[in-house]
């Protein structure tokens, strides 16, 4: 396993990122780099999004989030991204599902 994209953690980041940056914008409208910053700061820089443009295109292509407003600061565009109700619903029932399989695999895999 010296391939470091076939690790536990990157196939946990790859799954786990989408709810990341919906729990993220549950606080308020961000644009794509305060989204990388704030995940960087919560977590004590130990989670990084590497791809975090695929993963908003997704996000609205679900409905889950929805691109708010473009604003130009400093010649640059800044489009920011809010969370919809589906977004809201759908980061609950994600966070369900986690600690329940979170549960399961920690009975299952439990030294004796």
């Amino acid at each position: 396993m010296g391939d470091s994209s076939h690790t536990f953690a990157a196939y946990f980041k790859r799954t786990a990122s989408p709810a990341i940056v919906l729990a993220i914008l549950r606080d308020r409208p961000m644009y794509g780099y305060e989204i990388t910053a704030e995940i960087a700061r919560r977590s004590g820089g130990k989670y990084t999004v590497s791809v975090l443009y695929p993963i908003l295109t997704g996000l609205v292509e679900d409905g889950y989030i929805a691109e708010e407003e473009k604003v130009i600061v400093d010649g640059r565009a800044r489009r920011y991204y809010r969370i919809t109700p589906s977004g809201l619903e759908h980061i609950k029932e994600t966070r369900k599902e986690f600690l329940e399989l979170s549960e399961v695999f920690l009975s299952i895999t439990e030294e004796k």
